[in-house]
Parts: structure tokens; sequence; C-alpha cells
């Protein structure tokens, strides 16, 4: 027989998870021809159609250890902490997380027994040891090496415009065969990525254009380069989204396919805006990850009581629901899980998105293109004509849409959509601005959600206080309640990056349609009175909500009057 003991547990196992037939196990385990473990994992990816991660869980349950899909982990500064990189590269293994005092690690090689014990001895941690891909394994190196890695490219741009010296602070000993601002442009994007940024900001200045990231809602200065610089880093962007690199004078909006333009296993897209400023253009680029699933809704920060009142406006046959806030509060997010809850095979859901940020089977997904005439109004009343039951509309941006989006929600279809609005009482307003009949926002509305998001504190170094003077006054006020909270602890801690912040979640003031908020629109009150009226009925305001995730610990009062201030 050419198959050894581990090779017939690994097919018996993938028999067990009905990926193979029990025939087909009996032909491949008496071929005559001798196979090694890549030849088998070959073969059985080639001619029966196991994929990679179906392989890793049958090898696993074979050798009584759990898969760890390791091309999915994404590594950090924090990740070689505890294990230094050079071990970890010499016995190939990660680690993957830690939970309580236990350290999980990934291991290539699950004949190893002896590396548990030297792992426990070095950290201090009992290990539980998991299986993950040789391949994936080595990959995690060769990016922890390259990811943040400016200083090659840092040379040959110092030769080709100039010998001035650049400030970079991680030195990287890779070189690629393309040209350095091909290089810095593709660099750029696979460091933000793997530093977790949502937002890359490329700014130009009358001697150094400055490289940004937004992380957790905060700006980080990561790279200045020279001026002279600019220009071909901006063309370069504006060549890998299809832009007109020869208009300088215009804002322009594009999309960068990235798995095109890399070797790593990244697949993003970015969202691109250009614009012309005082020192030249200026780029935005958001990182749209599509390997990233959607959350459900209770994860998104929802009290209690707010996400029961959301849940049940989903539900509703017919009507409008609004998200409001500014750019990268967490709208998007929000309306694709309460899609996420909602769809299912007895309802037809259509969106009308610019961009289409994450694909969601089931849903059919319209991407704008304002250039062919393709506007959010266009796309509204096609889907009218295609017997939607849910229409998802990006953003309200102007009187046709408005009205369209209104009426749509007034003949048996749910509308959700977002504006740009401080709060959910001024969502009425906007909408009147733009030319929508307070009746008809009346006889359609069915809840306004305001959010925004705020930096978790750290769970591993918070520092419990007793709130004095005029914290205590704050939370007295908005809640009625005073007792102890956290801080932030000043000198952080390696998991939360020295910030004593790691994450964010959301916070929400939830108006919900009653019959004396109806009242109130029809006769065109002021927000203010709005807003007391839905105060009466339930609502809680951004401030109250955030001093709530202040008592239960998830945050802090800094951070909670740095994004909503206290209410008047």
């Amino acid at each position: 027989m050419a198959l050894g003991k581990f090779q017939l547990q690994i097919i018996n196992k993938l028999v067990e998870m009905e990926r193979l037939t029990e025939d087909q196990r009996d032909t491949i385990a008496v071929m005559d021809e001798e196979l090694n473990g890549d030849q088998l994992d070959k073969l059985l990816q080639d001619e029966y159609k196991i994929s990679s991660f179906q392989m890793l869980t049958a090898k696993g349950r074979a050798f009584g250890l759990a898969p760890f899909n390791v091309s999915r982990f994404r590594t950090n500064p924090s990740t070689f902490e505890r294990l230094p990189q050079e071990f970890c590269q010499e016995h190939l293994v990660v680690p993957v997380g830690q939970v309580g005092d236990f350290l999980l690690i990934a291991f290539a090689n699950p004949f190893e027994v002896s590396l548990p014990a030297k792992i426990q001895e070095m950290t201090g941690m009992k290990v539980i040891r998991m299986l993950g891909r040789e391949k994936d394994i080595k990959e995690k190196f060769v990016v922890s090496a390259q990811a943040a890695g400016f200083g090659d490219i840092a040379e040959k741009l110092g030769a080709e415009f100039g010998s001035k010296e650049i400030d970079l602070d991680v030195t990287d000993e890779g070189a690629e065969e393309s040209g350095p601002i091909i290089q810095l442009s593709t660099r750029i994007i696979e460091d933000a990525f793997y530093a977790g940024t949502s937002d890359i900001h490329i700014e130009p200045g009358e001697k150094e254009m400055v490289v940004r990231y937004r992380i957790d809602g905060i700006c980080h200065e990561k790279l200045r380069l020279p001026a002279k610089v600019g220009p071909a880093l901006v063309a370069r962007l504006k060549i890998m989204c299809n832009l007109d690199i020869a208009e300088r004078r215009l804002p322009q909006d594009g999309r960068i396919v990235f798995k095109q333009y890399t070797k790593k296993t990244i697949d993003i897209d970015l969202r691109v805006s250009t614009a012309p400023l005082n020192h030249g253009e200026g780029v935005v680029m958001r990182i749209l990850d599509k390997q990233k699933s959607t959350l459900p809704l209770p994860m998104l920060g929802f009290s209690e009581e707010n996400l029961a009142r959301y849940r049940e406006a989903i539900r509703q046959p017919y009507g409008m629901i609004l998200h409001c806030g500014p750019t990268g509060s967490g709208k998007s997010m929000t309306l694709y899980s309460a899609l996420g809850e909602i769809n299912s095979p007895e309802i037809v859901i259509r969106t009308a998105e610019d961009p289409i940020e994450y694909t969601l089977a089931g849903i059919n997904q319209m991407q704008m293109h304002r250039q062919i005439g393709l506007t959010f109004a266009s796309a509204l009343r096609a889907f009218l004509r295609q017997d939607p039951d849910i229409i998802l509309v990006g953003e309200i941006r102007d009187k046709e849409t408005a009205n369209i989006a209104v009426e749509a929600a007034l003949t048996g279809h749910l509308l959700i959509s977002t504006l740009h609005t401080n709060d959910a009482p001024s969502t009425i307003a906007r909408l009147t601005d733009m030319g929508v009949e307070p009746f008809m926002i009346s006889s359609s509305l069915l809840c306004v959600c305001a959010q925004r998001l705020m930096r978790r504190v750290c769970k591993t170094c918070k520092v419990e206080i007793e709130p004095t003077g005029r914290e205590k006054e704050i939370l007295e006020k908005a809640l009625g309640w005073s007792g102890k909270i956290y801080k932030a602890s000043p000198q952080g801690c390696p998991k939360c990056g020295n910030s004593g912040y790691k994450g964010r979640l959301g916070i929400h003031e939830l108006m919900t349609a009653n019959e004396e908020l109806i009242e109130g629109i029809n006769k065109e009150m002021e927000s203010a009175e709005l807003k007391k009226i839905a105060m009466r009925h339930g609502m809680k305001t951004l401030h109250q909500d955030s001093m709530l995730k202040v008592k239960e610990g998830l945050t802090t009062m800094e951070e909670a009057i740095a994004t909503v201030p206290p209410d008047l």
C-alpha cells in the first residue's frame, strides 16, 4: 500500500466530512505510485476538488488539533512580543491569540511534540496547539518583515529625486524589480492594510509630502517624502484607478482593485478621492476589506433598548429608515448588518451603492456610475419597476433622490438610506430643506438612527477611577447615576500599541415615529422641539448613549466627551 498511516487517517476524515465517498477513498488507498504529503494534497485538490481549508480541517482532526486559517490572520508588531519572530520563523509557528493564561499557537508541523514545553518555558503561559498550513505561516514572516518597510525605497527615491534624506522610521532589506514610485505606492497600501488602517491620507506640503494613516478614528503620521515625489506618486495612484492623470485642476473619484498590483494575499479595494490643494494634489483612500465580513447587529454597540426598537423597525413591511452621521461613523456597516439580519429567500432586496463596500450573498447590488448618468435617483426609479421588497440607497444627496425615496416608502417598500446630519431630529429639517413636504416625511418615516464611533478603552490596561467634580456632574445629569468608571492607562500596553485604546464601538440616537412626533413634523416644529418629543418617547441622545458606554466600562469619559459634547 502506497499511503502511510497518517495519510490514510486524513482521507478517512475527509470521508467523515462527506468530502470524499468511500469508493473514492478506496481508489486513492490502492494507488500504485507512492505519494508524499504535498503530492497527496495536490491530488485531492486537483482531482477531487477538496479546498485548502477542508484539507487543513481533515488534517487537524486526524492529528487531534483544531485547524486555524492563518491566511486570514493579520500580523502586527504585537504578534511577536511574547515569542521572538526569529524563533517563530525557525520553528514555523505563529502566535494567533490569547485566552486567559493560554497562548494559541498555529503549528505547521503537527508532529512537533517538544516545542510546546519550550514555548511554555519562554512565555510562562500554557500552549494550545492549532494546525496551520506551512505556506500560510511562511507568508506571515514575509509580511511581517516587509509590511512596514520603506527603507529600500527611500534610497531609490533619493537617487531618483535628489540626495535629500527622507525621514523613514522602518527599514526593509527586500527589493523588487519595479520602479521606486510603483514600489512606494504598493508598499504604502500594504503597510496601511496590515496596520489596521481605515483611510490613507496623502497630503502635499510646500517642502514635503506627508502620508498619514487613520487607525481607530485617529490619524497617525507615517511617512514624509520630498515634495518632488508627490506628483509622481499621485500620478501612479491615478493610473491604478483609471483616472485622468492630465487633469490636475478638478477633484476626481476612482477605485483600485488592489489584488492586481500585489503578490501578497491581500484582497482589498480602495475608494480613491483626489483634490487640487494649494501645494499640489492630495489623495484620500478608503480601504474596503473584501475578506472582512459584516458584523451581527448586537456587536455594533446598540444598547438593549435601542437594539429591540431598531430590530422592530427593520422588520416593518414598508416605510423609511434613515441613518445619519459624518463620514466614517459606521453607517454602512450598520446598514449591511441590518440587511444581513432580515435577508431571506422570501424577500427581494435591491441596493444602489457608491461604492459597493461589501458583497452580500442573496442581495442584488448596483454600483453607481455618475459619468454615464447612473445616479441614486435613476437607480431608484429602475428598482421601483423590479418588484423589490426592500431597497437600500447609499445616500440621499439631492431633492430628486429624496422625493423618489419617500414615494417608494409610501408605496409598499421598506427603504433604508443615509444622510449627513448631526443628530436624528435635524434629519427632518434636512429633508424639508431638500424640498420634501412635511406630510410626506411624517407618513413614510419609521425611524432615524444617528450614530458615531468611539474608541474602546483597552481591556488589559484600563484603570478604574472614582469620578469627581465635572465628570460626576455630567454622569448624574445624563444617566441619574454615578459610580466607578475607567480611564485609559497613560502608558498603555503592548496589546493596544501603548495608546490605551483598542478597537471602536458605536453610539446611537434612535428616534422612532409616534403620533406626537408625526404631529410635530406636520406642524413644521423646530429640531429642538422634535428632540424633546422623541426623548419623551424613549429616545436616548448620543451623549446619553456615550455615557451609558462609560458606565459599562467600554470607553472613557475623555473619549465620550471628545466624540459627542454634553447635551445643553
